[in-house]
């Protein structure tokens, strides 16, 4: 099969679907490639067997790690990629986090761009992602040049009180930044399978919903799913992307086009560049400065579920509020975020010997958070692939002693409004939480792979969009960040010319 477009884009999540959808609304023809199906809406979309004990939604592949033990990552190959199962908190990053700032594991280093220069795109990405929030109540967040596009949700009576209880301890617990359809009208419902799981309205903020599917409205673009992009091929100078090269249900695909964006996540980014070296690109494509690849990084994070013995929690939609207060503290910088409420039946995954009718009780009893902070950037923290083109991942985790400090706090906090016992379930590499770093930006091409805007400094005709450019992880959910620059890429770099 031989097909050709203006520009090819290859993966459909974030940073995919909103480029795509970006180019078609300027009357470009996109082709957008994704290697997964569409999740079909089905009973299973609620099940938490289904989604978390059977994995239906993620692919059966395996990586390695640096011992070479393999183990199943924690991606999903579907239109809207990983948005179609993350727990839609679209914050924006700090106006610190785009600037260099010293930890106590090393240094997390400065964007090659702002939070100035990202800020209309993050308004942007806000109105098309539907997102819900309110300011004033966060000691940490950014300025802003227009309000948020709808009010924040409303607390759940259970988590008002616990709001309330928290500000009794000195600290600001702030309204999460979310991103569902709860418009007068919308499809949301606040049901408790949200954080976790696909939609089965169609109400979450993914970006199959709110970039692929307005893109496809435009005429412009067009979707082909099915298809594994294995390399892509350059011309005779190697300095050219002139097709990318790949298999479907029926054998070879092969696809031309003028420019070319991968945004297959950080991950699977550079493994394909990885993958494409060729005579005039030894080290893969993109990589004279032999970064492809390097400077991994995930969030440290954890699962803390507080239980009160005299409390009843009947919450359905938990995920309404944060702490940041500490965002900025040099020894236990981070965030804690509430998650979705976790049942007894998905606590059994981490305790399988403990009976499923105590684990409901402890369940109707606690409150589940996510607690979260930086992993810092180390060029032994990497991403291969092995002769048989398999990924392995290199990872020794930084920024522990912040995440352990702030582990603290948030734990000491707990106690302090009433939760007798605290469960912690740490994140393994298995978790692939926010992965990020692996093709980075910079204004020097001995040092980065991509240019602020992420164009390949070795290859004019390419750009990579996705987590894979962050300079830095910060220590909040990246999917608005990778929104904005998608925005910020097409309006502002050539990929539109």
């Amino acid at each position: 099969m031989a097909i050709t477009a203006d520009v090819v884009v290859i993966g459909s999540g974030m940073g995919g679907g909103v480029t795509a959808l970006a180019l078609a609304r300027r009357g470009i023809d996109v082709l957008l490639v994704e290697r997964g199906e569409r999740i079909r809406r089905e009973p299973q979309n609620w099940s938490p067997e289904a989604v978390f004990r059977d994995r239906r939604y993620k692919p059966d592949e395996t990586w390695l790690d640096e011992r070479g033990h393999a183990y199943r990552p924690g991606v999903h190959y579907v239109v809207g990629g990983s948005t179609k199962v993350y727990g839609a908190s679209l914050p924006r990053f700090r106006e610190s986090d785009f600037t260099a700032t010293e930890h106590a594991n090393g240094l997390s280093p400065a964007w090659p761009f702002t939070y100035a220069d990202l800020e209309p795109y993050y308004a942007q990405a806000e109105e098309l992602f539907r997102v819900h929030g309110t300011t004033g109540q966060d000691p940490t967040e950014p300025w802003r040049s227009s309000p948020y596009p709808f009010p924040a949700l409303e607390h759940e009576p259970y988590i008002a009180d616990l709001a309330d209880r928290l500000r009794g301890q000195g600290v600001s617990p702030a309204a999460n930044a979310m991103g569902v359809d709860l418009r007068p009208g919308g499809l949301c419902i606040r049901c408790g399978t949200c954080d976790g799981f696909p939609c089965l309205l169609g109400a979450k903020s993914d970006a199959e919903t709110c970039a692929v599917d307005p893109g496809l409205a435009t005429g412009n673009l067009r979707l082909l799913t099915g298809v594994r992009i294995d390399r892509l091929e350059t011309d005779a100078a190697g300095r050219t992307v002139v097709a990318a090269v790949g298999s479907g249900p029926d054998g070879e695909v092969r696809i031309s086009a003028s420019r070319f964006v991968v945004s297959a996540g950080a991950v699977n980014s550079a493994a394909l560049l990885l993958r494409s070296a060729d005579e005039k690109n030894p080290n893969g494509l993109a990589n004279a400065s032999g970064r492809v690849g390097r400077n991994y990084m995930m969030h440290n994070n954890a699962h803390i579920a507080a239980f009160d013995v005299r409390r009843r929690s009947d919450v359905i939609f938990q995920k309404t509020l944060s702490v940041n207060d500490w965002y900025h503290d040099e020894d236990a910088a981070g965030v804690m975020q509430l998650v979705g409420k976790v049942r007894g039946s998905m606590m059994k995954l981490e305790v399988p010997l403990a009976p499923t009718a105590a684990l409901e009780q402890f369940s109707r009893r606690s409150v589940e958070w996510l607690v979260m902070a930086e992993d810092l950037p180390s060029p032994d923290n990497r991403v291969l692939v092995d002769a048989s083109g398999r990924i392995v991942t290199h990872r020794r985790a930084l920024g522990v002693t912040t995440h352990r400090r702030l582990m603290r706090n948030a734990k000491r906090l707990l106690h302090s409004v009433g939760y007798q016992i605290i469960g912690t379930q740490w994140f393994g590499i298995e978790m692939n939480s926010h992965m990020c770093g692996t093709t980075v930006a910079g204004d020097d091409p001995a040092t980065s792979v991509v240019d602020g805007w992420c164009r390949a400094h070795d290859i004019p005709n390419l750009w990579i969009v996705d987590a894979g450019f962050f300079p830095s992880s910060a220590a909040m959910n990246p999917a608005l960040t990778i929104a904005a620059q998608a925005l910020r890429v097409v309006a502002e770099s050539d990929l539109a010319a």
